[in-house]
């Protein structure tokens, strides 16, 4: 299997399942004598880890990131990082049902056809679990970066969405609810909306935002590797990823460019961010903004029609601990894979 390295000089590789032994990863091209604030990045993993709230899959693990490599006395010492999550409350039996079942909208059917078996138990290598890793990967990228700041929200939950623009939101907040959301009557709305939606044993889907400030100008490669290409490849790479967008969007082609058009100051930054803060594929110093779509989660407390290994179509309840909403703990992810992206760009365009 490829496709397990994301990055070109700053490189993050993961490795495991959902209900092996552990899951972890290895930083490659992370610079020397950056000192690691291991409490900063367990802080980002509470945010992701699973059981935070009752609105989230109420799987228990501590999500502790053991370090293996490449940290000496607290300072990377330019050595590959070596580092493992150890899965300590897996109910793999939980899954026995559908060793033999290809699930609606899952990974499992092309799977098993592409490489001929499958880990069942809770989707494998597919399982959102993986993005565990990235969010040490992104925890510590962000300490090399550690002027640029990068804050993620969700912005909408089905139908409901904020309607303020970012500049008008508190990012301060976004911790304060389980939703993640900065705007407290919003959050509530959609905190009830989910919990409703639990109750059916359905799910729903959602955006998350994203605002990455206090970027240098020069960021980004073209003609191929332009900086909102790596970011949209970061964002479609998670789970559940159905849309990238940045600035204006697909707003954009709706407008004339009279009024698309972000006019200069005379310091070089522009009247208006409708670019996203990147133009020609390079960071041009302003905020880089851009939002992600969510898909339902795909596993339903509910009866639903499957395909089994010998072509009959059957009917089958979903069973497990599962997200109702999967945006909420997006949010760190977000936010992980964007540190990715910006610090291997620094990175590159430093050298």
């Amino acid at each position: 299997m490829s496709g397990n390295t994301f990055g070109k000089l700053f490189k993050l590789t993961t490795f495991g399942e959902s209900h092996g032994n552990a899951i972890g990863g290895i930083i490659d091209g992370c610079p020397s004598g950056i000192k690691i604030d291991f409490e900063a990045i367990q802080i980002e993993m509470q945010r992701r880890k699973p059981g935070q709230s009752s609105i989230v899959t109420q799987r228990k693990e501590e999500d502790e990131v053991i370090f293996h490599s490449g940290i000496f006395e607290g300072i990377t010492t330019g050595t590959p990082i070596g580092f493992s999550i150890l899965n300590t409350n897996q109910k793999s039996k939980d899954y026995s049902d559908i060793k033999d079942t290809y699930r609606p909208s899952h990974a499992d059917y092309v799977y098993d056809k592409k490489y001929g078996i499958r880990d069942y138990r809770g989707g494998g290598r597919s399982s959102a679990r993986e993005t565990a890793c990235r969010v040490v990967g992104g925890a510590i990228a962000k300490q090399v970066i550690p002027n640029i700041k990068i804050n993620a929200f969700v912005s909408s939950v089905g139908e409901i969405f904020i309607d303020k623009p970012y500049q008008d939101l508190d990012f301060s907040k976004i911790e304060d609810n389980s939703v993640r959301c900065p705007d407290e009557a919003t959050a509530l709305k959609m905190e009830n909306f989910i919990k409703e939606i639990k109750k059916q044993g359905d799910s729903v889907g959602g955006t998350v935002t994203c605002v990455i400030q206090n970027v240098p100008i020069g960021l980004g490669e073209p003609v191929f590797d332009k900086l909102h290409a790596e970011l949209g490849k970061a964002m479609l790479s998670i789970n559940a990823v159905k849309g990238f967008e940045y600035g204006s969007g697909f707003c954009g082609s709706k407008m004339k460019g009279s009024d698309h058009n972000d006019l200069y100051n005379s310091d070089g930054t522009t009247k208006s961010n409708l670019s996203g803060g990147i133009q020609g594929g390079i960071s041009n110093g302003m905020d880089i903004y851009f939002r992600v779509a969510f898909k339902p989660v795909a596993t339903l407390i509910q009866k639903q029609q499957v395909l089994d290994i010998k072509g009959n179509i059957i009917e089958q309840q979903g069973k497990g601990r599962h997200d109702p909403c999967v945006v909420p703990r997006a949010v760190p992810i977000v936010e992980a894979m964007a540190a990715l992206v910006i610090t291997d760009a620094f990175i590159l365009n430093k050298k």
